[in-house]
């Protein structure tokens, strides 16, 4: 009896740990937080018959961490410029065979140019782009000038926040102070410091999760972030004093693609899900959920609203990329940032 309950006990371990079989009809995927509309998983279950099981993650380094630690669960990652470089020079992705991507054709050249690290798209398939920008309440903030320099402003200390992501306020730093974004150079990375803690003394915190309901409720006036989280957050009653803007200098940009892991076990239905998106007619749903500029060509024809800022604005901002040796270097300087008084 006790020999039947040990043998019972260890096929349950081992069904617990075992991961996802290969499936004709399962897809999963691993993705931002709220970054793919329901509707747009739905249909494509109802098209293909292929059940889609998504996790999310609030950052790259979280789902770095977990691929790179052998995680094979998922079969599409949804890594954004910086982190779909590395991914592929630690040889950590599958290369596409682009025949079964047709739609990838609708793909705008322009985007495309910025993606160097790959340039024939061999890894990856872009998702969305954005910009990193400034939001305003005009109820509150009457004179401003389009910059960074508005959290320098000291009658606005306490009403103001920043992200809490080093790669996006040190960059932002440094082009505003006309440096190179990507610099080791320690007299360069200090007289970004030294802007950084300027703003900080004026913000209330470094935030990345609150700064749209923030916003949204008026305990923030000014937020750098993400147009689509703050306007999700915008009722009808405030839209008029809105205004969101990509600053003069500093501006940041990301590209988030889809790309495959090694080691991925529905890799047809991959393909398939790539191919989908991009159907001008589907990717034309996804930009008018979340009223952001357009990568797909056709769809920008189809697309019903309209977006706080072109595809074309995205030029005078800087792509966040690899790093490389730099990357400590930043990390050092942005956690003595954090830890300062």
């Amino acid at each position: 009896m006790k020999k039947t309950i040990i043998l019972i006990l260890v096929l349950l371990v081992v069904a617990c740990n075992k991961k996802p079989e290969k499936s004709e009809k399962t897809l999963y995927l691993f993705n931002w937080s709220d970054y793919m509309p329901q509707e747009i998983l739905d249909d494509f279950s109802k098209e293909t018959g292929i059940k889609v099981i998504m996790d999310s993650y609030a950052s790259n380094e979280e789902m770095y961490t977990k691929i790179a630690a052998g995680s094979s669960n998922y079969d599409i990652i949804f890594p954004s410029a910086d982190y779909q470089e590395i991914m592929i020079k630690q040889n950590m992705l599958e290369k596409l065979d682009k025949t079964k991507i047709p739609n990838i054709i609708e793909l705008n050249k322009e985007i495309i140019s910025k993606i160097d690290f790959d340039p024939n798209l061999d890894y990856t398939v872009p998702y969305a782009v954005g910009a990193t920008g400034i939001a305003v309440n005009k109820k509150y903030v009457k004179n401003y000038k389009k910059s960074y320099e508005i959290f320098e402003d000291t009658k606005l200390k306490g009403r103001m926040t920043l992200l809490d992501d080093g790669r996006e306020v040190l960059t932002s730093a440094l082009v505003y102070n006309g440096l190179d974004p990507r610099t080791s150079d320690d007299t360069a990375l200090n007289k970004a410091k030294e802007t950084i803690l300027k703003w900080k003394n004026n913000i209330v915190k470094f935030d990345s999760e609150s700064f749209g309901k923030g916003f949204s409720n008026e305990e923030f006036w000014v937020v750098q972030g993400y147009y689509e989280n703050i306007a999700a957050q915008i009722d009808d009653t405030n839209k008029d004093n809105f205004e969101f803007f990509i600053p003069e200098k500093g501006g940041t940009m990301y590209i988030d693609s889809m790309v495959i892991p090694k080691g991925a076990r529905n890799i047809d239905n991959a393909y398939i899900f790539m191919n989908y998106i991009h159907k001008p007619e589907v990717y034309a749903k996804i930009v008018d959920y979340f009223k952001i500029p357009s990568i797909n060509d056709g769809a920008e024809k189809l697309r019903k609203t309209k977006a706080p800022y072109t595809l074309k604005d995205l030029d005078k901002t800087t792509l966040l990329k690899d790093l490389g040796p730099a990357l400590e270097k930043h990390n050092y300087v942005w956690n003595e940032i954090k830890s300062s008084d």
